[in-house]
């Protein structure tokens, strides 16, 4: 197994995971640990990555906000019309496309595409308890994205580009789907400076959203270079040293760099990472 398809399997098996845990108990962990918006009875701890990012009074949907595990809220930061169609790269539980589909209803459709039938099953779950008609949600890897050319107007994501071993397949795919003039709106975890290079083989810091991050200046480029204009990054949540004390329990001390401590680790990572909202438009 390469190193690209080994951590792509772990990448798989930790969200199957998360949405078999959401289908029988409606909490989650992913990246770092719960969403802080569970329902189970037992204690949670309260992700900084994934906790605060939507507006409990305007999300009527419980069981996909329960299930979310985004680092930002990308619904709320781009402009949806009535009658457009958006596609959510690793839609997860669903929450961003029943979010979505509300906004462009009556005949818009929101299209979720996720790697794990577990997350297809959960959010389809969450759509009949949603009672949302104009959603469809598809198995398939967001590198090879199965729908035509040109097919629906606003890509959206929400932390899950930053787990892909392959981006710019990943973004050549969002502009290829994209009709022109399309929007891609997308909240991900960035990294605002290098970080050591063998923090970035540590799987568990991997699918825990961190140290598969790109450089902000980098995503920017990256898009540019598959035929975006106007990319650009907007941090919109910045993480301190407290905050990743806090998720340091979710990192297995085992797969660090031999000779690296959990501590040495954590000044690595100190300011080095933030979730932004990245932007970028394919031209008309």
């Amino acid at each position: 197994m390469t190193a690209d398809s080994s951590l792509s399997q772990a990448v798989r098996e930790r969200y199957a995971e998360a949405a078999r845990q959401a289908l029988t108990t409606n909490t989650t962990s992913c990246c770092g640990g719960a969403s802080g918006c569970g329902q189970s009875t037992a204690p949670l701890s309260i992700d900084p990555i994934t906790s605060n990012l939507y507006d409990e009074e305007q999300t009527p949907f419980n069981g996909a906000l329960a299930a979310s595990l985004g680092c930002g809220n990308p619904t709320a930061l781009i402009e949806l019309q009535p009658g457009e169609h958006v596609l959510d790269l690793g839609s997860g539980g669903g929450l961003d496309v029943l979010l979505s589909a509300r906004r462009i209803a009556p005949d818009g459709i929101a299209y979720g595409l996720d790697m794990t039938p577990e997350m297809h099953e959960l959010a389809q779950k969450h759509q009949a308890e949603a009672g949302v008609t104009n959603a469809e949600f598809m198995v398939g890897s967001i590198e090879d994205i199965p729908m035509a050319d040109s097919s629906v107007d606003v890509v959206i994501s929400n932390c899950v580009i930053n787990l892909s071993h392959d981006k710019d397949a990943v973004l050549s795919e969002a502009h290829r789907v994209l009709r022109p003039g399309g929007r891609f709106a997308v909240s991900d975890i960035v990294l605002l400076r290098d970080i050591p290079t063998e923090l970035t083989k540590v799987v568990s810091l991997w699918t825990g959203c961190i140290s598969g991050a790109l450089r902000d200046v980098d995503y920017v480029a990256k898009l540019h270079s598959v035929g975006f204009l106007d990319a650009s990054t907007e941090v919109t949540r910045s993480y301190d040293r407290a905050e990743l004390e806090a998720m340091s329990e979710y990192i297995d001390p085992a797969q660090l760099p031999s000779g690296m401590s959990l501590a040495e680790a954590i000044q690595a990572l100190d300011g080095a990472f933030a979730s932004a909202f990245i932007r970028a438009r394919k031209p008309l």
